[in-house]
């Protein structure tokens, strides 16, 4: 038989009376059929030194009995965090922010904790492991926030955060960063695995329990992505990546939530003011030119989340320097890089396979789904043929290995916004009425004649 982890007792819910034997009446205080069911877990030791915690034995409950809540959302203020989150922070939810170094992940969340100060009733509360209260106030100084009702705690240990949070039950709590904090329960060395997993599981713990939103900020790797166990992203319910491209343009994007889309895309620019959303995304991915556009390069429409952009696929072909031909795409995934230009050596005849192929898309957005297959193929055959699409020239279709340019999501809204940025010819798939593009030939034909 199994060892039990705990020990059984009984509590009164009217006096909060304990003792080891269920007694139909409490000793205590006479309240009749008032003692309920407790288990205390000798393995579960509290932080901050109260002794054996003492928790209510669960009992399943039919899930039509159980009522919904409503307005479980927080708005941070800021309208593109809100967009990557679902509409607003979730109560008693749990959000990672991952980000590489100095892209402004502490200024996001000290103009978040500022605007929920404001806007919200309740306090926020800020832990900081990695700077001190008067250089996170420096930097409120500089981007002039209103910092009245957010409170700071610089420390690294875990039992100073829980009893800061007891004592002033924030409505915000924001962690920056979970690698920082540490507790003697699970060694001395911040970082380490049982360290992560530990003093996050500590935090999502507190909040689960209260009507309180925990954001916590992770270190990245070389690779780009969130240091530390994977289980920790399992542990949290939403995971949002910050990033940027070769400008000031910062890139925010749900890649897990629980309660919302993980299409959705913030924008912002870091200014002197810090980070600001961009009103009108829509142009901001394509390139200002006075002069005609050059090979190789091809305007498309995509949805991201709610939202159409304009973006503009570069390619660039070039003979081979060994004996294999390579491809070179970070924004676009590389085997849909060599289906495309497989699909049009085979159905328009031009050689690609004694070329090296180089693929980028303006502005550093990073781009998936299908509608880019038919823009993809304008930008490989202008690249490998120099000759360039005419301006004013958006397309936009899937490619299917036979050649056909299929349908795909949303037509008419990716055809109103090329159009109100002043595309005069836009190729779409055959089914819609403007364009009719059916296959990759006639495409090839109507753009480069």
């Amino acid at each position: 038989m199994a060892k039990k982890s705990g020990s059984i007792s009984y509590k009164c819910s009217n006096c909060g009376y304990t003792q080891p034997r269920w007694l139909g009446r409490c000793p205590e205080c006479g309240e009749w059929n008032s003692l309920e069911e407790i288990i205390i877990d000798k393995n579960n030791i509290s932080p901050a030194g109260r002794g054996k915690e003492a928790v209510e034995k669960q009992k399943p409950v039919g899930l039509s009995t159980v009522q919904a809540q409503s307005n479980t959302r927080i708005s941070t203020g800021i309208d593109e965090f809100d967009r990557v989150l679902g509409g607003g922070a979730t109560k008693r939810s749990a959000i990672l922010l991952g980000g590489e170094p100095g892209i402004g992940k502490s200024t996001l969340l000290l103009q978040t904790a500022a605007s929920l100060s404001c806007h919200t009733q309740g306090s926020v509360l800020y832990i900081s492991g990695e700077e001190s209260a008067a250089q996170i106030k420096e930097r409120a100084d500089r981007l002039c926030l209103d910092c009245k009702g957010i409170n700071i705690l610089c420390t690294s240990r875990l039992e100073d955060s829980l009893d800061a949070l007891d004592s002033l039950n924030p409505t915000f709590v924001i962690i920056d960063s979970i690698q920082t904090i540490y507790s003697a329960e699970a060694g001395i060395i911040p970082g380490t695995v049982n360290q992560l997993k530990y003093c996050a599981n500590e935090f999502i713990s507190w909040v689960k329990e209260r009507d309180s939103v925990l954001i916590m900020t992770a270190h990245v790797t070389k690779e780009g992505t969130i240091a530390g166990p994977k289980s920790l992203e399992h542990m949290v319910d939403t995971v949002i990546s910050f990033e940027r491209n070769a400008d000031d343009i910062r890139f925010l994007h749900a890649q897990k939530n629980r309660f919302g889309s993980v299409d959705e895309i913030g924008i912002f620019s870091m200014t002197e003011k810090g980070l600001e959303p961009v009103i009108n995304p829509a142009s901001l991915f394509l390139t200002k030119r006075k002069e005609n556009q050059p090979a190789g390069v091809a305007p498309t429409p995509v949805f991201e989340g709610s939202r159409v952009f304009l973006v503009e696929i570069q390619a660039l072909t070039v003979p081979a320097k060994a004996s294999v031909s390579r491809i070179y795409s970070e924004k676009i995934d590389s085997g849909r890089v060599a289906r495309v230009a497989a699909v049009i050596e085979k159905r328009c005849g031009l050689c690609f396979s004694d070329q090296d192929i180089y693929v980028n898309v303006a502005g550093g957005i990073k781009l998936s789904e299908s509608s880019i297959d038919a823009a993809l193929a304008a930008a490989l055959y202008s690249a490998r043929t120099d000759i360039a699409v005419k301006n004013g020239t958006a397309v936009f279709g899937e490619l299917s290995l036979a050649g056909e340019i299929r349908p795909v999501t949303k037509t008419k809204q990716r055809i109103k916004a090329a159009e109100g940025l002043g595309f005069n010819t836009i190729l779409a798939p055959a089914d819609d009425e403007k364009g009719g593009i059916s296959d990759i030939k006639t495409l090839i034909k109507t753009i480069f004649r």
